[in-house]
């Protein structure tokens, strides 16, 4: 393009409406007397030299057509003049027959003179400030290479504040002209400096007042999500889980219990088959379940009399499938069992030396209370960061309850039973039912921490706080199955909600748990960064193995489970209605929805992704712990920005026909 216009018309050439005369292709010697006169042009090869000229005149004559400002082009062709110069002392070496380049200044114009051979530069609008100086020393080669490598030039002064990027959370959230509520998508966290490794992050939080988590997850009380199985795994892997509340008071209290019996390594709810079940049964439920051998009781339940085994070397030859179990079985009498009360190590030895892959585990009368397999043996590992009671070892727990009444039974059940803490489950926590439910708790089991909420506001908050509560949920209306802003427009946004309600609770000492939006590792880093001590997950943990319910497949052929949120009609039906304060209505109106999710695998894998995925996260930012992440976040030191939808769609997968996405290394 630089070469089409040195070789088209000069623009002093063509008037105000230009000029038919064609230039020469090559420029050798230009004309320059009398500002406004002719061109003296003739036909010579280029030398490196002219090439540069045509260069410099192509330069010169894009200013001039683009008519730019004089602040605007003095720097630029300054800095052209400069280089041109540089440039041909280091291609031609030394000067030639032209004598030495000066630099001179003339009223109106600027002009560079090389022996005979003079070249304008431009009219007045190409006056530069750096050429003005009258008697201007001669730029000698050695100048030329020096000023193209200059490096002592001065060193910047920057304050810290120069340095600062993005803003504050008490910026960002405090604003008194902003009327917006933010999300975690809505913020973005700007990283840090790194001077450590992802293994020496730190995860220890809080999950109330005395009870520390190493895992910052939660699970949550939703009859989809958290019963006993969740609860033991979540607890194995430094996290807790809470116990629904839609069961009975037996069962929930029985739920408790098995948490905390809980030992490594012994199957305490071993699927058990009755003696008049068929083989063609059986295999529809080794189908559904994918083991194997299953002991067969007089009722089929666990803690009933032990008939027998059945195992997958019981019934392969079997041809006819509509044989009983009792005619093919292992009795009782065949079997190597040991009595309850063994530890692991003891089942352990028995294993190896009977050379059987499982072993019942009965009372003396008979009964089943546990099983241990061999390949679950070789499979345990130890659980360092397992949330445990400081006396007994015992695996720590928690269960939800409502605020009628009748849930004053409940609580003298689950403490019992040994339950650890009690979340209140409500969508709206400040209410004077759940104060005097929190009072109540406080007075008669003191040693038991009690979780109140949901809250989103800090005067929600501080009511709370002031009956004693020793950690409070936070999140109304933002999970994944929760319709209640849509129904009731009320609520939150849960970054917003989370910020300002921590900041008090800060202030009592009393840890929040930031309930609901979670839906990926980062979510939980935004929610940590933001002052919660742990987040309660529904929707992300929904879909594993330790979920209560049966997978089943899709039509595409994808592995499901059903998932619902506590405020859907088919939960309320199961008398999550309270939650809502609904339980005497004759209508119920539904702050939920029902759903499905595709199958997750085991949570053993799954949570070691998620804390993999906050450790990245905080060691991006720079903190190395969930303690120094806070005081960062207190000290202004933590930068957020606010992402618009281009930045959010662009912070995600974008651009590909198709892609796959994987979780995590199988």
């Amino acid at each position: 393009m630089l070469r089409a216009l040195a070789e088209s018309p000069r623009v002093e050439d063509q008037g105000i409406y230009g000029s038919q005369e064609k230039a020469s292709p090559r420029l050798a010697a230009l004309d320059t007397a009398g500002g406004m006169g002719a061109r003296t042009r003739k036909e010579l090869p280029f030398s490196a030299k002219e090439e540069l000229q045509v260069l410099r005149d192509a330069f010169v004559a894009v200013l001039a057509r683009l008519d730019l400002q004089r602040s605007e082009s003095s720097h630029v062709a300054s800095a052209v003049v400069r280089q041109e110069c540089a440039w041909s002392f280091c291609l031609e070496g030394k000067q030639q027959e032209r004598g030495p380049l000066t630099r001179q200044s003339q009223p109106g114009k600027h002009e560079i003179t090389s022996g005979a051979d003079q070249r304008r530069t431009g009219p007045e609008m190409l006056r530069s400030e750096s050429l003005d100086s009258e008697g201007a020393e001669p730029l000698t080669q050695e100048g030329a290479v020096a000023w193209l490598m200059k490096t002592d030039l001065p060193k910047p002064t920057l304050t810290e504040e120069d340095l600062q990027d993005g803003f504050s959370a008490a910026e960002v959230f405090g604003s008194k002209t902003s009327m917006s509520g933010y999300t975690y998508d809505d913020l973005i966290c700007l990283p840090g400096h790194i001077n450590f490794g992802v293994h020496d992050v730190c995860l220890g939080s809080r999950f109330t007042k005395k009870i520390a988590l190493r895992t910052p997850i939660v699970s949550s009380p939703m009859d989809t999500v958290t019963e006993s199985n969740m609860a033991i795994a979540m607890a194995l892997e430094g996290g807790i889980g809470v116990i629904h509340t839609n069961l009975s008071i037996e069962d929930q209290a029985r739920e408790v219990a098995r948490v905390k019996k809980f030992k490594a390594g012994f199957i305490l709810d071993p699927v058990c088959v009755m003696p008049t079940m068929t083989l063609e049964e059986l295999d529809v439920l080794k189908t559904q379940l994918g083991f194997t051998g299953f002991p067969v009781t007089e009722n089929g339940l666990m803690g009933a009399k032990l008939l027998g085994l059945v195992t997958k070397r019981d019934t392969d030859f079997v041809t006819d499938r509509k044989t009983r179990l009792s005619a093919i079985m292992t009795p009782a009498k065949d079997l190597v069992t040991i009595n309850e009360g063994c530890d692991l190590l003891m089942a352990n030895e028995v294993l190896q030396k009977s050379k059987k892959g499982k072993l019942p585990i009965i009372t003396r009368s008979g009964l089943l209370v546990a099983m241990v397999s061999r390949t679950d043996i070789k499979k345990n590992v130890e659980f360092p960061n397992a949330t445990k009671a400081d006396l007994n070892k015992s695996l720590l727990v928690a269960a939800a309850i409502g605020t009628r009444p009748n849930d004053k039974d409940r609580v003298r059940a689950l403490a019992a039973a040994g339950v650890d803490a009690i979340v209140i489950d409500s969508s709206q926590g400040d209410s004077v039912f759940q104060q005097e439910m929190v009072k109540w708790i406080k007075s008669n089991f003191e040693e038991i921490q009690v979780v109140a909420g949901n809250v989103v506001t800090k005067q929600q908050a501080k009511n709370l706080i002031e009956c004693g509560a020793d950690a409070l949920r936070v999140g109304m209306g933002i999970g994944s199955i929760c319709t209640t802003q849509e129904v009731c427009a009320c609520g939150r946004a849960q970054a917003s909600a989370v910020y300002n309600v921590a900041k008090l609770a800060r202030m009592y000492n009393v840890p929040i748990l930031a309930d609901g939006g979670i839906s990926s590792p980062g979510h939980i880093v935004k929610a940590l960064s933001l002052g919660a001590g742990a987040a309660m997950c529904g929707s992300l943990l929904a879909g594993t193995s330790e979920t209560p319910g049966e997978y089943f497949y899709s039509e595409d052929g994808k592995r499901l489970k059903r998932y619902r949120g506590m405020g859907s009609i088919d939960a309320m039906k199961k008398g999550s209605d309270d939650r809502y304060f609904g339980s005497n209505s004759s209508i119920k109106v539904a702050q939920g929805v029902s759903g499905t999710v595709q199958d997750k695998g085991s949570i053993h894998r799954y949570i070691p992704y998620l804390t993999q995925g906050i450790r990245h996260g905080m060691q991006d930012i720079g903190a190395k712990s969930v303690e120094q992440l806070q005081t960062m976040l207190q000290e202004g030191k933590l930068r957020f920005e606010l992402r618009s939808a281009a930045a959010q769609r662009e912070g995600g997968v974008h651009g590909l026909h198709s892609f796959e996405r994987k979780l995590f290394d199988s």
